[in-house]
């Protein structure tokens, strides 16, 4: 992309998209937490409170008075240390933008003060509401018009290994922050719809881009309306009901062991490293409970009990130091909740199955694609 100010053309917010272009976002946080763009950074021109204070001014007494009160907030100190953390981005990131939500005030005022300060640093016109724009233009013409497949599999067959290996696919449960089961929860939480939105389209914009023909499908982990709680686009998940289904099989002990691993082993070691030694295991105990505690339903009152009962026993095993007892309990899911759900779910679609076979196989499978 030009480094000049202009209305960006496609290939050059392609350009952006494609190679993690660094991008300033002076919005105000609260905008920032509702929907961000993945290389962006929050540096922002006004306060949650500064801009409200602003905001009623500008309603009240129009766009002077509003002007006007902005300075009065932001000088100083203040200004100097926003100046200085702007700049300090654009030394490190040469190649970066700046934005706000429609490229106007906001952002032409963080330009002409990083100006001032000996900076030039180019911004985006359009602001964060083009590029939403381009993105959303983007996700519905790759959905639209590539073909799609789908990798499946019981729960617990490690399908994202795949997806993660190749370089034409899309890893919703990566960009979702969930492992996507009932017990798929991750200490550091999910990023915002709006978030998980761009995400998406950013990462179909990359897989489309490795693509070595026009025949070659995107692939996509098997997954439902919901990753967590992030909702995968209405036109997603009717182009993923219908695409083709490779299928991989994978033994029940397989399974167990990376059950296992992924959700005690893996999950304790994050609770570990988000709250640290001493308040990590409640933590976690809390949230194996939470997540048996949100099937029950499914699963009945007698088996939720029994499970329950196994996964007390369980926990209290692995704070003395054994948690291999979390295994009986995760084989009983597996074996009379999971399987016997998605075995029912995937009925509805063998006629879309084009391939099935163990990890090996399907990862030939995969590799052989064009």
């Amino acid at each position: 992309m030009s480094r000049a100010d202009a209305n960006p053309t496609r290939e050059e917010l392609l350009e952006i998209f494609l190679n993690d272009i660094p991008m300033i976002d002076t919005r105000a946080p609260v905008e920032f937490e509702k929907g961000a763009l993945p290389t962006s950074v929050s540096l922002p021109l006004m306060t949650n409170d500064e801009r409200t204070q602003v905001g009623t001014c500008y309603k009240q007494q129009g766009q002077a008075a509003a002007i006007e009160l902005g300075h009065q907030l932001v000088c100083g100190s203040v200004k100097a240390q926003r100046v200085q953390a702007w700049i300090d981005f654009a030394q490190r990131h040469p190649e970066g933008y700046l934005y706000c939500w429609r490229g106007g005030l906001r952002s032409q005022i963080c330009q002409q003060w990083v100006r001032e300060a000996g900076c030039d640093y180019p911004r985006i016109h359009g602001g964060y509401k083009a590029m939403r724009r381009f993105l959303i233009d983007e996700f519905e013409r790759i959905c639209s018009t590539r073909p799609l497949q789908v990798l499946g599999g019981r729960t617990g067959c490690n399908k994202t290994a795949l997806v993660e290996a190749s370089d034409q696919a899309v890893d919703l449960e990566g960009l979702a922050h969930h492992r996507g089961s009932s017990f798929g929860r991750r200490p550091q939480g999910q990023p915002t719809q709006l978030s998980f939105e761009n995400a998406l389209a950013v990462a179909l914009l990359k897989a489309e881009h490795h693509l070595r023909t026009p025949t070659q499908p995107i692939l996509f982990e098997d997954e439902g309306r919901l990753v967590g709680r992030c909702s995968v686009p209405p036109l997603l998940v009717k182009a993923m009901q219908q695409c083709p289904i490779v299928l991989l099989d994978v033994s029940l002990e397989e399974r167990i062991e990376h059950s296992y691993r992924n959700y005690i082993l893996n999950k304790l070691e994050e609770w570990r490293q988000q709250l640290g030694e001493e308040d990590s295991f409640n933590a976690f105990a809390e949230d194996l409970t939470q997540s048996l505690y949100r099937v029950r339903k499914r699963l009945g009152g007698v088996r939720y009990a029994e499970v329950s009962e196994q996964l007390v026993r369980a926990l209290d095993a692995h704070r003395q130091g054994n948690p291999n007892l979390h295994r009986d309990w995760i084989q009983r899911l597996l074996a009379d909740y999971y399987d016997p759900m998605y075995d029912f779910q995937l009925s509805k679609r063998l006629d879309k199955i084009v391939f099935r076979g163990n990890r090996d196989e399907v990862r030939e499978y995969l590799a052989s694609q064009t």
